[in-house]
């Protein structure tokens, strides 16, 4: 009798909670504001976008280039990573080429 008082006890003590949960949402977490629409000026430059591995493979000397100034810390940005891995790309494709002896 004691174990059944206690679960429904329980049960009932779970659903007032979620209900009380469910009606104060709006009061705890209030609704988000809208964010203001930002236009870019047109004056403004364009963000210049990180470069790709595929054109550093293309132009590994700009690569070489670049993986030199992130290691002086005069570039910096995506760019170091790209470029260094189009060296390693291109480094591994010569290595296999001399390997295979083609």
């Amino acid at each position: 009798m004691l174990q059944t008082k206690t679960i429904i006890i329980a049960v009932i003590t779970l659903v007032i909670g979620f209900a009380g949960g469910f009606a104060l949402r709006p009061v705890i977490a209030p609704t988000q504001q809208l964010a203001a629409v930002v236009r870019p000026s047109p004056i403004a430059p364009a963000a210049s976008e990180a470069r790709g591995t595929q054109y550093f493979v293309a132009h590994i000397d700009e690569a070489r280039r670049v993986v030199d100034g992130c290691r002086d810390g005069s570039v910096r940005g995506g760019e170091c990573a790209t470029a260094e891995e189009a060296i390693i790309k291109v480094d591994a494709a010569e290595r296999t080429k001399r390997f295979l002896g083609n």
